[in-house]
């Protein structure tokens, strides 16, 4: 597991795309667009740009949620952002999130287009926008807000930290996996120590501060994130996965989790979403 070639870093970073793994074709030390492509627009008020990745799912999940609640206005065109091609880099992508990462989301309901980026902004924009799964002032709200900022502020280190030096580095560095994997059981021990006396993040109710952290640390719990379970022994978290179990039994959040999906059982990926009639009629399976 130990890196046998010591490294010494030189007086200059220089970028050696030689050396980035498995994602050296979009990773770049520079912002912008690549290529001119418009994004296509679809039927609904709310435009999608996205790909089934944790931070993607958050999204998906908070609007089939919102279409369970019966708001009609939450209807939505889920776009297939592919970001192995780079498609993330388009002039059109580019202009919806100039941080180049999805997802990005287009609200064209009022007057005048208005861009939303970073997960966490979409989240806390949607729920606003329809009245729900944020509560409205107080004490709950502070609790939910930070919950909502901690996975924001949290993941990285568990994604692009543990993930990326566990699952997808092209060399296995033992120091690096030793301090993210000391992080990611740390995170998951905050958890499990809120919801040993919460059913929720926030309390007693479902909001978006669970629908941001589940497809993150519920994943890993259920076994679903970086095939880590065993190495990170995340049995040993019964209430992450007491929560984890009961968010995954919701039928909106099994089906936003369907949604951008371009990998497993073809019959759980259901590439764009322009419909809710899609999830019967236009999963991989089917069309396949």
């Amino acid at each position: 597991m130990t890196d046998s070639s010591p490294y010494t870093p030189p007086a200059i970073w220089q970028w050696n795309q030689e050396s980035g793994g498995k994602f050296a074709n979009i990773n770049r030390p520079i912002a912008g667009a690549t290529h001119e492509q418009e994004l296509p627009v679809g039927k609904h008020p709310l435009q999608l740009y996205s790909l089934a990745t944790p931070n993607g799912v958050k999204v998906t999940v908070m609007l089939e949620e919102l279409l369970a609640l019966g708001h009609s206005g939450a209807e939505y065109d889920a776009w297939l952002i592919p970001i192995q091609q780079g498609a993330q880099f388009s002039s059109g992508f580019v202009a919806v999130n100039p941080n180049s990462k999805i997802p990005a989301l287009m609200d064209r309901s009022g007057a005048e287009p208005v861009r939303v980026f970073e997960s966490g902004a979409i989240l806390l924009y949607l729920a606003e926008k329809f009245g729900a799964f944020v509560p409205a002032s107080g004490a709950a709200r502070a609790e939910c807000l930070s919950w909502l900022f901690w996975q924001m502020g949290s993941a990285p280190f568990l994604g692009g930290g543990f993930g990326h030096f566990y699952a997808y580095a092209p060399t296995k560095i033992e120091y690096a996996i030793n301090r993210y994997a000391m992080e990611a059981k740390r995170q998951m021990d905050v958890l499990n120590q809120r919801l040993a006396t919460h059913e929720f993040l926030a309390g007693d109710a479902y909001t978006v501060a669970d629908m941001a952290a589940w497809p993150w640390y519920g994943a890993l719990a259920l076994g679903q994130l970086y095939d880590a379970a065993e190495f990170l022994q995340v049995h040993e978290y019964t209430h992450v996965l007491r929560w984890a179990e009961q968010i995954a039994k919701r039928p909106a959040v099994q089906r936003g989790r369907m949604v951008n999906r371009t990998w497993g059982d073809p019959a759980s990926q259901l590439h764009e979403r322009h419909d809710a009639s899609d999830f019967d009629t236009r999963t991989h399976d089917k069309l396949a």
